[in-house]
């Protein structure tokens, strides 16, 4: 079916970076309610994923230019094998989420004294 094989078409557009402390992954998801968006981790897998809602306040022959994509998204990363699951953060503001995931003590850099 046609359907099925656009069930996850729309993919956010997402930034990864990490500073001293954390892996951060950002991701635009305006028009969407924080509470329609879901994050899991299993197996070492971050996955994103929810869903925006299409405008029904207009009819389909009214539009003369329709861009904006609807619909379910996910998105998967694969995380360092020793992140905290409870540690991992996220906020969501301005249409924008951001996941704060702690990096590992072995990935955090170490400054080295010299004696």
């Amino acid at each position: 079916r046609l359907e099925d094989r656009n069930a996850w078409d729309w993919h956010p557009a997402v930034d990864i970076f990490d500073n001293d402390t954390n892996i951060v992954i950002k991701a635009e998801l305006p028009g969407i309610d924080k509470q329609d968006i879901v994050i899991d981790v299993k197996d070492r897998v971050l996955t994103l994923k929810g869903e925006r809602s299409s405008d029904n306040e207009v009819k389909d022959d009214h539009y003369y230019r329709r861009e904006r994509t609807y619909g379910k998204f996910e998105r998967s990363f694969s995380l360092p094998a020793d992140v905290k699951v409870d540690d991992i953060k996220a906020d969501y503001k301005d249409g924008v989420l951001r996941v704060d995931i702690p990096k590992p003590e072995t990935q955090k850099p170490k400054q080295i004294t010299i004696h």
